[in-house]
């Protein structure tokens, strides 16, 4: 497993088991009783476009996967399959699948290392916020989404739009609250390492163990893509947040999130 890789699945499962109570108690209630819950208005309406019935479904980089249990559960899914790297997070969400009465199973795995008995297992994979940046070699990540696809198989990615890169947040030294649209980094692809912690499940600030991520231009997504056999089939920009960083920029103007979709030919 790649030095970066290995860093960042420790300070994932530091997270976990710092999460707030809080953080993964809704899912149960919100699977059973909601239509397609902790999905976006934009992608919710995708997804119910999307033929899902009866179909398998992967996710990579799942988290607590309350995302592809919600989708297995309301587009009548026959099976998902989950994977991310923090075994703490695959054996809770293993137990919300058991719990939920779900066809679900969630894997602990380096997405780059997805064993080969998922090739072309998958009707569908999906991607959400948070993803992509976690992987230094999007050629890379993208052969094995091609490899796990069926032919004609689709992908929906729904990410934070490439151009926040170019921004700071709050906490960082060049921040200014009172000029937030100032670029003050390379669009183009860097490498940043932290100990800040994930503050959406923890709620709290703490000196984290190092996460390792990276930025990519546009550019580099669509061509990993392509170079993988998975044609551009969608793309929707939109100006609100889904990160959490950048939610007072919302309906600025500014490209904060995206929807990108492809399909894998024969």
């Amino acid at each position: 497993m790649d030095n970066y890789i290995e860093g960042n699945k420790a300070a994932w499962e530091e997270a976990f088991d710092k999460r707030d109570e809080s953080w993964g108690a809704d899912i149960t209630e919100r699977i059973k009783t909601e239509d397609y819950p902790f999905f976006n208005d934009e992608t919710k309406a995708l997804l119910k476009k999307t033929d899902t019935e009866g179909k398998v479904i992967g996710q990579f980089c799942c988290n607590n996967g309350r995302e592809l249990l919600s989708l297995v559960k309301c587009g009548k899914a026959a099976k998902g399959v989950g994977f991310d790297i923090a075994e703490n997070q695959v054996a809770f969400a293993n137990e919300k699948a058991k719990e939920l009465g779900l066809p679900c199973e969630f894997e602990a795995a380096n997405i780059y290392d997805i064993d080969d008995k998922y090739t072309e297992q998958f009707d569908l994979i999906l991607i959400t916020i948070g993803a992509l940046c976690w992987f230094n070699d999007l050629d890379r990540f993208f052969a094995v989404a091609a490899k796990c696809m069926k032919p004609g198989g689709q992908i929906i990615i729904n990410e934070q739009h490439p151009c926040t890169s170019m921004l700071t947040t709050p906490g960082e030294e060049l921040y200014d609250p009172e000029h937030r649209l100032e670029c003050h980094y390379s669009y183009f692809e860097h490498e940043w390492t932290g100990n800040g912690g994930i503050y959406y499940m923890t709620l709290k600030s703490y000196q984290s163990k190092t996460f390792t991520d990276y930025t990519h231009p546009m550019s580099e997504i669509i061509s990993g893509m392509c170079n993988n056999g998975i044609v551009v089939t969608g793309l929707q920009e939109y100006d609100y947040d889904l990160s959490g960083g950048f939610t007072d920029l919302d309906h600025s103007g500014y490209p904060l999130s995206m929807i990108l979709t492809g399909k894998k030919i024969v």
